[in-house]
């Protein structure tokens, strides 16, 4: 356990507006090394909102505000001299929808890692596309159609694919936002058995509207309410045995 009780990501009384809306207020959290942590509650209760603050994806937002400082590495990474491209690169990102470049599975993989100069053509950069896929779980499935646009693939392939696509420049952290809200059972499965095996390379925050999913793949579970973040805590004592009202009737089915 000693890597896992690392802290990663230090979130410092942050506090984002949409023009004059106050949409998150005041979140202070440690995100610890080699963890999913899931960021659980209604809809529109600013999950996804902290997510995007995590790899400064709200900065592509005009009208957006940050305050405060979300530290990763002992660096905040909204200090004046960070380059937020850098910060999405050390960051990755797996949407909602699964997002494959309308390329072949090949280059979807390899686009990054050469645009970036982490490897070269050639062998190199054939056994990373090969890694990041094994990695993802999906390189038995299409070793064969590499050549193939990666559109050509399922739902659930698709999704692996933009994951190993993410992990392909070998980034500290990954974001997920919903990554199994658009998948049959069968892939959501899949995915959740991958993330449970990514988390021993790399650091993982997951929104979910899925709350059993959270209870299946998640070491610790913050649930957000309308901007505010109530409870952070190990994910049994969020289910179980939580310290808030509010939470509680989350949790129960009482409202969200």
């Amino acid at each position: 356990m000693s890597k896992q009780n690392e802290t990663k990501v230090i979130v410092d009384d942050l506090n984002l507006y949409y023009a004059d809306n106050h949409a998150l207020h005041g979140i202070n959290m440690e995100i610890y090394a080699n963890q999913i942590t899931a960021l659980i509650g209604p809809s529109g209760c600013g999950k996804s909102t902290f997510l995007r603050c995590l790899n400064r994806m709200n900065d592509l937002i005009s009208s957006v505000r940050i305050e405060g400082k979300v530290i990763i590495d002992n660096k905040n990474i909204y200090d004046n001299d960070v380059d937020e491209v850098a910060v999405r690169k050390r960051i990755g990102m797996v949407f909602q929808q699964p997002n494959p470049f309308p390329k072949s599975i090949y280059d979807n993989v390899a686009y990054a890692p050469l645009k970036h100069g982490i490897v070269k053509k050639g062998i190199a950069c054939d056994a990373l596309v090969e890694e990041s896929l094994i990695q993802a779980g999906l390189w038995n499935e299409v070793k064969d159609k590499l050549t193939q646009p990666g559109t050509s693939l399922s739902g659930g392939q698709q999704q692996r694919l933009c994951i190993a696509r993410t992990i392909a420049v070998k980034p500290d952290v990954i974001l997920m936002d919903e990554p199994t809200s658009a998948l049959d059972p069968i892939s959501t499965e899949k995915i959740e058995a991958l993330m449970l095996e990514l988390k021993k390379d790399y650091t993982i925050i997951i929104v979910t509207h899925n709350m059993q999913q959270a209870g299946r793949v998640a070491d610790m579970t913050a649930f957000f309410h309308l901007g505010d973040l109530i409870e952070y805590a190990t994910t049994d004592t969020i289910f179980i045995n939580p310290t808030q009202q509010k939470t509680e009737d989350y949790i129960t089915g009482r409202y969200g």
